[in-house]
């Protein structure tokens, strides 16, 4: 037979030393330790066994909660073989997160079988997280369920099995146009051109999956013909990265982690920002210039849905992970196959295809909440910068 002490209170140094100290003249057997302080209020469960669980240790533990100004409580627990439940970590996160949404995750997961088994604050700031840690359920089944109660509650919601390779060092591996930068590249590059509206067309029935994207890639592509490279300067020079992005890269950075990019895009754009944020990988398309000019072609095999994936598993076996390790960030069609490549797939402000297939959503307009979504707080976001 084990027993439960469950200690309320305010909290203040010498609580617990004081508690341990009682049970370590009373020969019991520490089984099991958690405590939490919320906004000054003690909650500190532990479990005994043995001896050390009788009358006497109970009347020595009251006595010594007495004198610290807390309160103790006792459960006694049959004893049982440890869980062997699959354990998953549901980050729920929202700007603003209401009671609601918080109420509609906890009756899908109970719906689920699953049993919430600690509640962590992420951030509170540039939106409200929260991490669960929970037991029971299906991986997929969770997933479909949450997504529809995220969309139910207009928040997001990312669900992640528990493992070691949570919190180990990982690759992040993030798409370019709309996802590390505002906008797409060639969209700006046709306004240089003259011919924004009808790459803009074909740029959205491309990101959207209706088209094949080489086939539009090339197509855009040409109608930038006899571009000057002056003009292509001005893009580049142009291009801003979305709020949070360069957050998020120095803070995975670091903390030892990996981070590179694949792009649809062009090197042009890419290799920049390789080095401005000293990304450790970078894949794009190579745009062919003769005499100062594009010449409407693009070198070489065109990163496509296929290639972004594959640059996924390369970058992956070169600095020795295993796809549990890894992380993608897309926004288009073309981003599919790198989500669905990766340990863990999340889609950023993305169109309702990708949304429909990643693991986890981001709904907000600031890159670095994807930090959140890997389970970092607030905290050490800032201890990073």
């Amino acid at each position: 037979m084990s027993l439960l002490v469950t200690v309320t209170g305010r909290d203040h140094p010498g609580v617990t030393a004081g508690l341990m100290d009682v049970l370590s003249t009373h020969d019991a057997v520490v089984e099991d330790v958690e405590q939490v302080v919320v906004h000054g209020r003690l909650l500190l469960g532990v479990v005994i066994s043995g001896e050390g669980t009788g009358v006497a240790v109970r009347a020595a533990l009251s006595q010594a909660a007495a004198a610290l100004d807390v309160v103790v409580e006792y459960t006694p627990l049959e004893d049982h073989e440890p869980s062997s439940e699959v354990r998953h970590h549901v980050v729920v996160l929202g700007a603003p997160l209401p009671p609601a949404a918080l109420a509609g995750v906890a009756r899908r997961l109970a719906a689920c079988g699953a049993n919430i088994e600690r509640v962590v604050r992420l951030s509170s700031w540039p939106a409200q997280s929260f991490e669960l840690l929970v037991t029971g359920g299906d991986t997929a089944v969770l997933r479909h369920e949450l997504a529809l109660e995220a969309v139910a509650q207009r928040v997001d919601v990312a669900v992640e099995r528990a493992s070691i390779y949570r919190r180990a060092k990982r690759l992040v591996v993030m798409d370019v146009d709309s996802t590390l930068v505002q906008g797409e590249v060639i969209e700006m590059l046709a306004a240089e051109a003259g011919c924004l509206e009808e790459v803009a067309r074909v740029t959205a029935s491309a990101m959207a999956g209706e088209l094949d994207f080489e086939a539009s890639l090339r197509a855009r592509v040409k109608l930038l013909e006899g571009l000057p490279v002056e003009a292509v300067d001005r893009v580049r020079a142009a291009v801003k990265l979305t709020p949070g992005a360069r957050t998020l890269v120095r803070t995975l950075k670091r903390l030892g982690w990996t981070v590179g990019i694949v792009s649809g895009g062009f090197t042009a754009v890419t290799d920049d920002l390789r080095a401005e944020l000293g990304l450790d990988h970078a894949e794009a398309n190579v745009l062919e210039v003769v005499d100062g000019k594009l010449t409407g072609q693009v070198l070489g095999a065109v990163v496509d849905r296929a290639a972004k994936a594959a640059a996924l598993k390369r970058f992956a076996r070169e600095e020795d992970l295993r796809p549990e390790q890894t992380v993608a960030i897309g926004d288009g069609a073309n981003d599919l196959d790198m989500l669905e490549a990766a340990g863990l797939g999340i889609a950023f402000n993305a169109k309702p295809v990708v949304r429909d297939a990643a693991d986890a959503a981001l709904s907000v307009p600031f890159l670095d909440a994807v930090l959140f979504l890997l389970g970092i707080p607030r905290d050490e976001i800032e201890q990073a910068l």
